[in-house]
């Protein structure tokens, strides 16, 4: 599953970031950053991309351009969160689920089949994403947030962007995620740019997190092959999608659960022997089963607002609250 990204890169430093080698070019390629109007939505570089906010997604030049190369790329903003092509009316009241779209059973669906078919493929593109452990049996506002990011060099701290030095060349490794996006159409004729991101059963380590994980592309030949839809046909796309295997993840406060918090802790990780509501008390458990059933009493009365303990006046309500869901709406009929 993929809940929450982190992007914080401005288009300019994204263009650098995705240099690409084209067949029969000595120098690498930069992919142009083409803006779309997206019924008003714009791309707001966040600590904490949430549903329904834009970002920029890579795509095969051909698709805005009959006479380019497909293997050329470009940027393009997009709304996370997939509006079905029929929809009528409010493109935010559709009531689907589209955030992320099952690789099972994905080419049959009639949601992700026909944009599949049509060769519309995209890589999202973030600096790390967000996951809640769920393999343990925890209320969803006990569970622990982790930060997920690709390796990076040495020096480089994914929560330190002076350590980055993209000013100078260096070169930040994204995560590279594999979508599937499509175009809505408004009764004025405005068109909406959305994408949903492909997941699959979890393998390896990362499977002590969460039993889903996105569909990452590791290699620079996955990337190519995702996106080149006239050369790599749609079944043969599907095939290159596996497990990644060079993963890196930390823990970090659940300021993040909070969708509205868009501030650099979201990524910052966890210190040592602290809990991760952003209290800064341990997490330490008490050994006595009485104290145990007095904390549980006591954090439900706090959790219920009938008490505020004075470590806490002030803070943000909010940041105490589960990982956000919004009201349950339809799931797709042919994703299982």
């Amino acid at each position: 599953m993929c809940g929450r990204t982190c992007l914080t890169l401005e288009p300019k430093e994204l263009e650098s970031c995705c240099k690409y080698n084209k067949s029969g070019q000595n120098k690498p390629k930069q992919p142009r950053y083409r803006n779309e109007f997206n019924c008003g939505k714009k791309y707001v570089p966040s600590f904490n991309v949430a549903p329904t906010d834009v970002t920029p997604v890579l795509v095969s030049a051909l698709h805005f351009d009959e006479s380019a190369d497909s293997a050329d790329r470009l940027l393009v903003p997009m709304m996370w969160g997939m509006v079905p092509r029929w929809h009528k009316g409010d493109f935010r009241k559709h009531g689907l689920t589209t955030n992320n779209c099952r690789l099972e059973g994905l080419a049959f669906s009639k949601l992700y089949g026909p944009p599949l078919a049509s060769g519309q493929r995209c890589v999202i593109l973030c600096e790390g994403f967000y996951e809640w452990q769920t393999v343990k049996p925890l209320k969803p506002s006990e569970r622990a947030a982790f930060y997920v990011h690709a390796p990076q060099a040495e020096k480089v701290k994914m929560e330190d962007k002076s350590t980055w030095q993209l000013e100078t060349g260096g070169q930040l490794q994204l995560l590279r995620i594999a979508g599937l996006f499509d175009v809505w159409n408004d009764e004025n004729g405005d068109k909406l740019y959305s994408y949903t991101v492909i997941t699959f059963e979890t393998e390896g380590q990362f499977a002590s997190i969460h039993h889903r994980s996105p569909a990452i592309l590791e290699t620079d030949a996955q990337v190519a092959d995702w996106l080149d839809f006239k050369r790599v046909p749609a079944n043969r796309a599907l095939n290159l999608l596996q497990p990644c295997q060079a993963l890196k993840w930390y823990r970090v406060s659940n300021v993040v659960n909070n969708s509205r918090n868009k501030s650099d802790q979201c990524n910052k990780p966890l210190e040592q022997g602290k809990s991760g509501d952003g209290s800064g008390k341990s997490g330490v458990v008490p050994k006595s089963k009485m104290m145990q059933s007095w904390l549980i009493v006591k954090k439900r009365k706090h959790d219920d607002g009938e008490e505020q303990p004075p470590a806490l006046e002030g803070t943000v309500k909010q940041e105490l609250k589960t990982e956000p869901v919004d009201k349950k709406p339809k799931p797709d009929p042919d994703v299982p």
